[in-house]
């Protein structure tokens, strides 16, 4: 399970190569259920008991922004720790070969703005299974630029370029020098996409503080800049896990019609990301994964 804080990214997933190596022959041959309940049984408990500080962060959340009861609370941080982890199983899984029944909503918008000259930044955030909408969300005339994690275990990094090889997908890795901003630059110049998650703050510390969930949050500036500079069109992409086998997207354009300069706009655009993101963490309370004071100041 990756490690968060609130200014710097600095998780990887959990394990080593060869860890990975038989998880990934390991799931090849067995129903990935069964690895769920092995995690929800043994895994799962010393987990949050470990790892505390996230445990308590979690009951927090729902405390705090759920209102929900000691007991619920309690529940509800198990109850999302086991949805993490099958979060986890089930990208190894798809490693191994397996699939998943997924449903989308809202595809015209990625399919107007895919086959439109002026290339488009597609949003994310840690909540649900996101990585799933790479495999799903294929432009045939746009290749797709997905920010990752530079510090990311290299099997996890090697099996991703092997399943997105064929969907005409590169990572840009995010770097401490920012050498990362030319080559989104360029995507964006060139007309391609540009994915990146919008919930966490790295490197740069310029933020927009936004209400959520009832009281002011930290939210990067940086893709809602980018957006607002570059006069190119924004979507949030949510990819939650709605049973065992199966998944579902939704895609939801975010606008602006606020005139002023680019921060200005920017903080519009951020705003409404901010209000989807809650609507869907709302719908799926279980699927939040920031493991940190989200609203610390």
């Amino acid at each position: 399970m990756s490690q968060l804080e609130h200014d710097k990214w600095v998780g990887t997933t959990y394990g080593n190569g060869w860890m990975h190596k038989w998880l990934i022959r390991f799931l090849r041959v067995v129903d990935v259920r069964l690895l769920y309940a092995f995690a929800f049984v043994f895994i799962v408990p010393p987990t949050m008991v470990i790892n505390g500080k996230a445990r308590k962060v979690i009951y927090d959340f729902y405390r705090e922004r759920f209102r929900y009861g000691r007991f619920k609370s309690c529940l509800m941080t198990y109850i999302n720790h086991c949805a993490f982890s099958q979060v986890v199983i089930d990208k190894f899984a798809m490693y191994a070969g397996k699939k998943f029944r997924i449903t989308v909503d809202g595809y015209e918008q990625f399919k107007l703005l895919s086959e439109q000259t002026a290339g488009f930044v597609q949003l994310s955030s840690h909540i649900g299974n996101y990585e799933i909408a790479g495999y799903s969300l294929v432009a045939k005339t746009k290749r797709f630029n997905a920010l990752v994690f530079g510090g990311e275990k290299e099997s996890v990094m090697v099996n991703r370029s092997r399943l997105f090889k064929d969907n005409n997908i590169r990572m840009i890795a995010m770097k401490e020098d920012m050498s990362h901003l030319f080559m989104i630059d360029q995507a964006l110049d060139s007309g391609e996409i540009l994915s990146m998650p919008a919930d966490r703050i790295f490197g740069s510390r310029k933020s927009f503080s936004i209400e959520f969930f009832g009281a002011n949050a930290r939210f990067p500036q940086g893709p809602f800049l980018i957006a607002a500079m570059k006069d190119v069109p924004m979507l949030f992409v949510s990819v939650m896990k709605t049973s065992f086998g199966e998944y579902h997207i939704s895609v939801d354009r975010i606008e602006c019609d606020i005139q002023g300069n680019a921060r200005v706009r920017a903080a519009g655009l951020a705003r409404q990301y901010v209000a989807l993101l809650e609507k869907t963490v709302k719908k799926h309370p279980a699927q939040w994964y920031n493991y940190f004071d989200f609203w610390s100041e």
